[in-house]
């Protein structure tokens, strides 16, 4: 892998000098597109990303288009302050400034949801969805609670598609071509039926060879290889004050699950070693993993959704109404070795129906507000399996001892062992009946021509009802290693959680071309429940480690889910957006503290299982900037940067009951990052010669909460060339080529502990050519 300290150290030096450009290094509010005015809606009303008091970046559907953005998750390689693609769908390995969700069951809630034309998408394996046909993507920074019908405690994602248009026939068709038998394309067409009907058609495809080598799976297609396919359908009505907009959309994905390679380092890989004598085969870019259940991220989509406004003459009335139905596959190889110590898979149903209600003010006067309510119901059911080896379990666990096979250890206790077919098979079946309702205000009063000041209040009400199941283990070893019970029926339990999230705004125009923002804002995550162990009850024992003979077949009145309180936060935010050189130039920037309480974290349970438990609290403060400006006539520049800084304490769990991870900071989080983009447009007989260069970078990150040596990735950069011709007939052809410089290794990196070694995850895409042509027509 590649990131020594002398590469660090210029990456430092680089960010700083983007910095000092940039204002300071001051907030990304910023539409990484051309310097046009950009709208957005993150207030509940269309209004200019220049006037909005948030830390917000945009990104046309245009921009998405030419920076070849696949899927939500690839925002992150532009929004400063956000990353964690670990290039499936999953998004626990997501965060903004530091928080992420930390569990990757169904019982909690993601602590940044995505959105898309304002409907919640759900958790991992239904939230993740493809960049087609947009109108433009917009990140939002920070608590968002106040803005949508969920609960966003550490920000939000939400996207919208291209809406049918009445006034043109219009459509465009693409294909991306490239290495590895790259094929993408996306079309769109837009039919006005009428003065005040029309509808939209879109579709997707995508298809791309792996480029990751399974060097314990010889003869197996490469890794990587997605394949891809969606559709939507929309249709508009508008007629003098009524408008609805009806879009039903349809997505099915085929990818791998996430990639693991142990870093072979640490005291775990060390006793791998010293039992096994193992060792990776393969480069440093392989991977060297059993995959004994395979590997898999599967998933069907399917969505409706129905906005219907009115306009009273003063304020808008709208209602908005989603429902989802997934079904979700998903496998991987957790331990990164080609033991068979942790295979895992996880099969999944859901379903997710939402309403909300809202009324907006036109704004015109003093008093703009908005106010509203709004009510989902989530039902979710799942199996999830872990598989290991039965010979692997009982040397390294028996090897101490002096026993090498888990015939010996039987034969010890006069007992004969039959290997099991299949190895060591825990699964555990999760279902999941949720509901939730909330009421939130907000409203602004403009004090004067220059000062106004704004507070909203929302109200927030979570249930939940949650069962969970370990099913009978076939094997003699018994359910001690992943799960550490077994139980006859489901173990039930139903809680609420509800709270008051505030939020305190004032804004400043001290001219007409620059705006500054204050905020408090209060931040809420719900409770919820373990989707691996359960929690014994009176007389029922509290210990089910390996080779125990406790907790098997557990009755219903034995033991209880496993539950955990909520998060909270209060997050205090400065910044200031502004143009400069008569509007060619656009700096925007902000500085920001948070306090985190009762943080949500996995941890090793007593013995078998996986628990979620409330740690701790982390405080996070950081600087994020952008400016975006003109290079003289045909060209332009944005560059981004923010720092980051997070100190946890009180987190002895997760570090082994140590204080050896106090006052240290979170996860898998850069302190420094930035992106820029060089764009041209030079004109050249009847078009123009388009060209950008795009980059973005991160430094170093820490795998786990001790900051370990053996879970470091080093510093990444990325870097994208595009050349070619857009006509003024519509038409265009443009050549890229992207990871220019060929970066290898992984996107991150996890400690893990126990038999299980600290690894790398996601092995980073190479360099990679390919053309993109595409015709547009009408508009």
């Amino acid at each position: 892998m590649r990131g020594s300290i002398m590469a660090q150290i210029n990456l430092k030096k680089a960010f700083l000098l983007t910095g000092c450009s940039a204002a300071a290094m001051l907030t990304s509010s910023a539409a990484l597109a051309q310097r046009d005015e950009i709208i957005v809606s993150a207030t509940k009303r269309d209004e200019s990303i220049q006037e909005v008091p948030l830390a917000i970046s945009a990104y046309t559907g245009e921009f998405v288009r030419d920076a070849n953005l696949d899927d939500i998750k690839d925002l992150v390689k532009f929004t400063p302050g956000v990353s964690g693609n670990s290039l499936d769908s999953f998004i626990d390995f997501l965060n903004i400034r530091g928080i992420r969700t930390n569990d990757f069951g169904v019982g909690g809630d993601p602590s940044i949801p995505l959105f898309k034309n304002g409907l919640y998408q759900g958790r991992n394996g239904a939230a993740v969805s493809s960049l087609f046909d947009m109108e433009r993507a917009e990140v939002l920074r920070g608590p968002q609670g106040f803005l949508f019908g969920r609960n966003a405690i550490g920000g939000a994602i939400s996207v919208h598609t291209a809406k049918p248009r009445l006034d043109e026939y219009s459509g465009y068709a693409e294909l991306d071509v490239g290495e590895r038998d790259r094929i993408f394309g996306e079309a769109a067409l837009n039919l006005p039926v009428n003065e005040f009907f029309a509808l939209r058609i879109s579709g997707y495809g995508a298809h791309e060879d792996g480029y990751v080598e399974n060097v314990a799976r010889p003869g197996i297609d490469k890794q990587v290889e997605p394949e891809k396919y969606a559709g939507r359908l929309s249709a508009l009505y508008s007629k003098d004050a009524f408008e609805a907009l009806f879009t039903v959309e349809y997505e099915k994905r085929m990818q791998s699950g996430a990639l693991y390679r142990a870093t072979e380092k640490g005291d775990s890989w060390d006793t791998l070693v010293d039992v096994f004598g193992l060792s990776l085969g393969g480069t440093p870019n392989d991977i060297d993993s059993d995959q004994g259940l395979g590997e898999a991220d599967n998933g069907e989509i399917l969505s409706f959704g129905l906005q219907l406004d009115y306009d009273l003459g003063g304020a808008i009335i709208s209602s908005i109404t989603g429902y989802k139905d997934h079904s979700y596959f998903y496998a991987e190889d957790f331990d990164g070795t080609p033991l068979r110590i942790n295979d895992y898979s996880q099969d999944q149903e859901g379903s997710y129906f939402e309403q909300e209600l809202r009324v907006v003010s036109d704004n015109d006067g003093p008093l703009s507000w908005y106010a509203g309510a709004s009510y989902y119901n989530e039902e979710i059911d799942v199996l999830f399996t872990q598989a290991a080896d039965e010979e692997v379990m009982c040397q390294y666990y028996l090897s101490y001892y002096g026993i090498n096979s888990c015939t010996e250890y039987f034969a010890y206790y006069y007992y004969s062992f039959t290997p099991n077919p299949d190895g060591l098979v825990e699964s555990n079946q999760v279902r999941g009946r949720y509901h939730g309702f909330a009421a939130y205000v907000d409203a602004t009063w403009q004090l004067s021509e220059q000062f106004d000041i704004g507070v909203g209040l929302r109200y927030s009400r979570d249930t939940k009802k949650f069962g969970i199941r370990a099913l009978p283990v076939d094997s003699q070893l018994g359910p001690y290693f992943a799960l550490g019970f077994t139980s006859a029926d489901f173990h039930e339990a139903k809680q609420s959680w509800d709270a008051f999230t505030p939020r305190f705004m004032v804004r400043y125009h001290p001219s007409d071309n620059v705006m500054l923002f204050a905020s408090a804002t209060r931040g809420f995550k719900a409770g919820g429940f373990g989707s691996f162990t359960v929690v014994p009850n009176g007389s029922a024992t509290t210990y089910c480690g390996p080779f125990s003979t406790d907790c098997i077949n557990l009755a219903a009145g034995d033991a209880s889910p496993d539950t955990f309180d909520p998060e909270k936060a209060w997050s205090y935010e400065a910044g200031f957006k502004g143009t400069a050189f008569g509007g060619r130039s656009r700096i925007d920037g902000n500085v920001y503290y948070y306090t985190y309480k009762d943080l949500q974290q996995t941890v090793a349970g007593t013995g078998g299982g996986i628990v979620v438990e409330n740690i701790g609290n982390v405080k996070g403060w950081g600087i994020e900037g952008s400016i975006d400006t003109d290079l003289g006539e045909y060209f332009g520049i944005l560059l981004s940067g923010s720092y980051l800084g997070t100190e946890a304490t009180n987190v002895q769990s997760i570090c082994d009951g140590t204080d050896d991870c106090e006052g240290l900071s979170l996860a898998n989080v850069p302190k420094f990052s930035g992106a820029g983009v060089l764009r041209m447009n030079v004109p050249a007989g009847a078009g123009e010669i388009y060209g950008a260069a795009e980059f973005t970078a991160q430094s170093k990150t820490y795998g786990g909460a001790a900051h370990l040596d053996e879970a470091i990735t080093p510093s990444l950069f990325d870097m994208a060339l595009r050349l070619g011709y857009k006509a003024e007939a519509g038409w265009s052809v443009i050549g890229y080529v992207e990871n220019v410089t060929d970066q290898d290794g992984f996107a991150g990196a996890e400690e893990s502990g126990g038999i299980i070694p600290a690894h790398f995850v996601g092995p980073i895409r190479p360099r990679t050519f390919g053309v993109r042509m595409s015709y547009e027509w009408g508009g």
